[in-house]
């Protein structure tokens, strides 16, 4: 077992693509996985393991968002619990890619645990909401659904595009195989930029205003909106990559 500093050298080579990663997650999110997936590995932890933590530390903060009655201190720990679970998240996949130990299990528990996330987050505003919250309308009940259902559309549209694409792929390169010489797309700054609002990282920041009600309903529903409007935009654009792929 080598040391700190060369697990984080492998790590670092061992990244996925920045290709479609928002600047928070290339920067934030992934530096610091890293440095917990070299942590997981020095002590012997596998990525399920590490998927675990990650659930530890995420469902415990949402349980805390339905069961607490919300305050300044409340919000620094939930969003402090929410991010270091994240970071966690990014720790598990990179952990199985230094160590070879990644497998259907590993993915399919990781992805297991995003979509309870998912339902989750919205579901304990609700409860918080319901329970604590002095709102202006009944109405407001609405708005964690609405943002529920925009994020686990996106979840899983994003999903479904990703293995139906690989899918695709491999039967067009099975048909007609591709140059090996075409080089790979270069990364946009500018999409990586636009993309923050859409990352689960800044959604996380929202939780910091948990001792200013009001504040935090706005910026809930800002970022619901937001939501909304990426998952117009990419659901369109999933099914013109698809389409595209059809054989013929």
């Amino acid at each position: 077992m080598g040391s700190t500093g060369t697990v984080l050298r492998e790590l670092r080579g061992a990244q996925k693509s920045a290709k479609g990663v928002s600047l928070y997650s290339r920067y934030v999110n992934r530096p610091a996985g890293r440095v917990l997936a070299a942590g997981a590995y020095r002590a012997g932890l596998t990525p399920n393991h590490v998927t675990l933590v990650s659930a530890a530390f995420t469902y415990a903060a949402l349980a805390a968002v339905a069961l607490v009655e919300p305050s300044w201190t409340l919000g620094l720990a939930v969003y402090a619990a929410l991010a270091v679970g994240f970071a966690f998240d990014s720790a598990d996949g990179q952990l199985a890619r230094l160590t070879g130990r990644g497998g259907p299990d590993g993915e399919w528990l990781d992805h297991v645990v995003d979509c309870g996330k998912l339902l989750l987050v919205h579901a304990a505003v609700l409860i918080s909401f319901y329970r604590f919250g002095e709102l202006p309308s009944d109405a407001w009940l609405l708005l964690p659904l609405g943002f529920q259902l925009a994020a686990v559309v996106t979840f899983c549209a994003g999903l479904l595009r990703e293995q139906l694409g690989k899918a695709a792929a491999t039967a067009q390169a099975s048909a007609a195989p591709a140059d090996p010489g075409t080089p790979p797309a270069p990364v946009s700054r500018v999409r990586a930029v636009a993309l923050l609002p859409a990352d689960y990282g800044v959604f996380c920041l929202v939780f910091l205003l948990l001792g200013a009600p009001g504040a935090f309903r706005a910026g809930y529903a800002v970022l619901a909106v937001v939501h909304t409007l990426f998952l117009a935009a990419f659901l369109t654009k999933w099914f013109r990559e698809l389409r595209a792929l059809r054989p013929g």
